[in-house]
This record gives C-alpha cells, sequence and structure tokens, in this order.
C-alpha cells in the first residue's frame, strides 16, 4: 500500500507545508530559504517514500524545522545609517548594480572600478547620491588598493567601515584546460583569488574596528565541476575555502564572513566579441603539432558557440543577487552562504554530496563540449 495512501502520511505532509511557509515568512532572504525548505519537503518525502514509521517520520521532520529554525532566527535587518560598504567590480555586472541598489538605500558606498574614466564610472557619477565615491581600483594593482584605502579611511574617520564586497572577477575562454595557456590561469588567480586576499587584507583592520562583514562573491562554479571552465572554477573554489577559513578566523572579532555562490545570471564577465576574438587567438598561437594534430583549430574555434549559450541561458534579473548581499550586508545574523538563481542550491548540493561516477555522468550528459577533438571524431 501507498505511504500516501493513509491520512498520517497525508497530515505530516501538511504539517510540513504549513511549517515551511512560516519559515518562509519569517525569512528575511525568502530565496535561501526556499531552497532549504525544498530541501525539507525533499527529505520528507523520501522518508514517506521509504515508509518510516509515523513517530520516526514526526521527529525527522521536527529535528529539521527545528535546524531551520535556529539558521533562520534573528534575521531582522540592521538600520543603514549610512554604514559605509566598499564594492569592487563596480564598473558592470553584480557590482555596478549592487553600488546602486546599496546608494538608494542609504549606505554610504565605494564603488572600486577597474577604469575611473570608463562608461560604468561615469553613469555611478550621474545617476548615483553624493554619498556614494567612485576609485580607481584595479585589485591586481596593490598601489591602487593601497591608494583606495587611504581615501577610504580619510572619507570615513571615526565611522568605520561595515563592509567589503570582493566581487571584481573575470572569466576566461572556455576549453580545456591542456589548451589554456597559463597567462589565462596566472590572470583569472591574480583577480578572482589574490585580488580578493590583497583587498581583505587591507580592509580588515577597518572591519575588525566595526565589527562588520566581508562578503566575497564566488560561483556556483567553485563547486560544480563545468568542463572547459577549469581556471575560473578553481580561483572561485579557492576565495570559497579563504572565506570557510576567515569566517573562523575573524570570529573572535565578531567580523562575520559571506560567500555568494550565485549561479547563472547575465553580467559582462563572459566579455566581447573582440575578447573572444584575442583569447581564441592566444590559445591558437600556443599550439603545439601534437596538440594540433589531437584537437584540431576548429575545435577551438567552436567552443566560442559556448560562450553565446552561456550568454543566451542567463538570467537577466540581478535582482536575487542583490538581495540576498543586501541581506548578507545587513541581517543581525546572516547565513554563511547564500546560492542566489533558479535552482542554484540544490545543484552545488547535488555536486557536493552524491558519488562522483553519478556527478559525472551528469555533467557529461548535460553539459558536453560542443564538438569532439579531432582524433576522436576519426577514431568513431
Amino acid at each position: 500500500m501507498s505511504p500516501f495512501s493513509s491520512e498520517s502520511a497525508w497530515l505530516c505532509l501538511a504539517a510540513t507545508a504549513v511549517l515551511g511557509g512560516m519559515l518562509l515568512c519569517k525569512s528575511g532572504s525568502p530565496g535561501q530559504l526556499r531552497s532549504q525548505v525544498l530541501c525539507l519537503a525533499g527529505l520528507w518525502g523520501g522518508a514517506c517514500l521509504l515508509g518510516l514509521s509515523l513517530l520516526c517520520s514526526v521527529f525527522l521532520l521536527s529535528a529539521s524545522c527545528f535546524l531551520l529554525y535556529l539558521s533562520s532566527s534573528d534575521q531582522d535587518l540592521l538600520p543603514v545609517d549610512q554604514k559605509a560598504v566598499l564594492v569592487t567590480g563596480a564598473d558592470s555586472g553584480f557590482g555596478h548594480a549592487l553600488a546602486k541598489h546599496l546608494d538608494k538605500l542609504g549606505f554610504t558606498v565605494f564603488a572600486g572600478v577597474l577604469d575611473k574614466e570608463g562608461p560604468g564610472a561615469e553613469e555611478l557619477r550621474k545617476n548615483c547620491s553624493e554619498r556614494l565615491s567612485v576609485l580607481q581600483m584595479d585589485v591586481t594593482k596593490p598601489e591602487q588598493i593601497e591608494d583606495a584605502h587611504s581615501k577610504v579611511t580619510e572619507k570615513i574617520q571615526d565611522k568605520g567601515l561595515w563592509a567589503v564586497v570582493n566581487n571584481a572577477g573575470v572569466l576566461h575562454f572556455p576549453i580545456d584546460a591542456e589548451l589554456l595557456p597559463m597567462t589565462f590561469f596566472r590572470k583569472c588567480m591574480a583577480v578572482n583569488f589574490f585580488g580578493a586576499v590583497e583587498v581583505t587584507k587591507a580592509f580588515l583592520p577597518l572591519l575588525r574596528k566595526s565589527k562588520g562583514r566581508l562578503v566575497n562573491v564566488s560561483s556556483m562554479g567553485g563547486v560544480v565541476p563545468f568542463q572547459m571552465l577549469s581556471a575560473y572554477g578553481s580561483t572561485k573554489a579557492a576565495i570559497t575555502m579563504f572565506s570557510s577559513i576567515l569566517r573562523q578566523e575573524l570570529a573572535k572579532w565578531g567580523v562575520k564572513v559571506v560567500t555568494i555562490q550565485p549561479g547563472g545570471f547575465k553580467t559582462n564577465i563572459t566579455g566581447s566579441q573582440d575578447s573572444w576574438d584575442k583569447m581564441e587567438k592566444e590559445i591558437l598561437d600556443h599550439f603545439s603539432k601534437e596538440i594540433q594534430e589531437d584537437y584540431g583549430q576548429d575545435y577551438v574555434r567552436k567552443q566560442k558557440h559556448m560562450l553565446l549559450a552561456m550568454k543566451d541561458l542567463s538570467n537577466l534579473d540581478l535582482t536575487p543577487v542583490l538581495r540576498d548581499i543586501h541581506h548578507a550586508i545587513s541581517a543581525r545574523n546572516p547565513s554563511s552562504s547564500y546560492s542566489p538563481g533558479r535552482m542554484t542550491y540544490p545543484f552545488i548540493c547535488f555536486a557536493a554530496y552524491s558519488p562522483s561516477s553519478l556527478l559525472d555522468h551528469f555533467m557529461k550528459k548535460h553539459f558536453r563540449p560542443i564538438q569532439m577533438p579531432r582524433a576522436l571524431r576519426t577514431a568513431h
């Protein structure tokens, strides 16, 4: 007999729905908790399908809901009070949208940009309040980080710096790690990891003074092993681990460290057609005779379609990311990590906990290369 045919099973499922709804209504960041409630519902459904006794099932449900309640407790947002926030990579994408969003909320915003005279910086100066300051801040250049630190310190004086959002990041041409020149690996690591570390080290004394927030923007690619994105994924995995360690080290100072792991959103990180052509040429220029025979130049050129597919499949609405970063900055007790984006949290859980053989099979089936290398096509 099906476990769902009994009145007790339906009663317990109804209780799950009610408790899940209460948790969602209570949460200040509904996107994050919604994913957790979905996992709770899946856990409860699995218990029913396994035919566990009513007592065991209710105990499992109660324990899970209690843990969720604890994780969602104390979600009240702190007052803005013109708290000062530094955002890196504010030329475009998440950083640009976040700088404008925080400015509208009343924060004092320091927008670090790669090009102070570029269109992104100009738009921030034109459309934001006087509370926002645009800072020239290439995170790969220590002298610019030091200069930005001096300007921030001078402006905030005794008010303190409440939060740093390490958002600056770059993406490389999607291709096998074997074909990716070392310059691509070094650039990704320099911006996505070492840049964030250098900014963090420079501004930590100010965060410790205010007992504020350090928010590092990672990616679901730091957990999910997407083919063709070895350099990018490795740097995001590094910043995720860096954040987890700092979360423990800085707890004694009252500083909360949060990791943001967004799914697929449409930003300028994929670059332009011109940048794609330059990266493609650099890859082809590094071809050895053996690589040429095994892969073929057409294999590289075909992968450009992956960038177009990434753009087409990405979400245009950045609201989930902005909402979660705002919550990480303002919640009295923020979560240690957020995974904005449709199905991002379940996908990360699947990648983290499923057997390697199952994960590899799934990734091979759903994220296969645009074209097989020349030698493999010939063999088949």
